[in-house]
């Protein structure tokens, strides 16, 4: 009887052990990885909304420039290139929140145990492969704007000195 007890005690210590040391998702060094990237996208997010704000403003004021002058189309040209470059932006910035959202219902989804460590690990590589695409396809929008924003600054300050001859 001794000896079933003991084995039982034995038994049952190993069962607790083996339980009780069963890890804590959000302590994985992969999940702080993805937590961390988390935080990247959210101020990489904020930036992106700044430029988009900025790029608002450079088009109200670029629009209200062009009212003084004559129907050029050269102007009517920019206007609308802008414009375009502006809802593309607008997309971008809407599927980046799309994105964040996802990301963060991954980490949820690891952290209750919803998803195993393997899936978590690969879903993060992809959406960081997303994230990364984001990111360049906004560096060329930014860059288009600053074209269009400096050809068009050139285009008004050449109309002011031909009115001024």
């Amino acid at each position: 009887m001794k000896f079933i007890l003991s084995k039982l005690i034995i038994v049952s210590l190993v069962f607790t052990t083996i339980v009780s040391c069963k890890s804590n998702p959000a302590e994985s060094p992969e999940h702080k990885a993805m937590v961390a990237e988390h935080e990247v996208m959210m101020k990489t997010h904020e930036e992106m909304e700044k430029k988009h704000a900025n790029m608002n403003d450079d088009h109200g004021s670029m629009v209200s420039s062009h009212k003084d002058l004559e129907n050029d189309s050269l102007h009517i040209v920019n206007e609308k290139a802008h414009a375009s470059i502006l809802g593309l932006h607008t997309s971008l910035v809407e599927k980046h929140k799309n994105l964040i959202a996802t990301h963060k219902a991954l980490e949820e989804k690891h952290l209750t145990g919803e998803i195993s460590l393997e899936q978590m690990v690969k879903d993060h590589e992809e959406l960081k492969k997303q994230h990364q695409d984001m990111l360049d396809e906004h560096s060329k929008m930014v860059k288009e704007h600053q074209k269009i924003k400096s050809e068009d600054s050139e285009m008004i300050k050449e109309d002011a000195k031909t009115k001024e001859q």
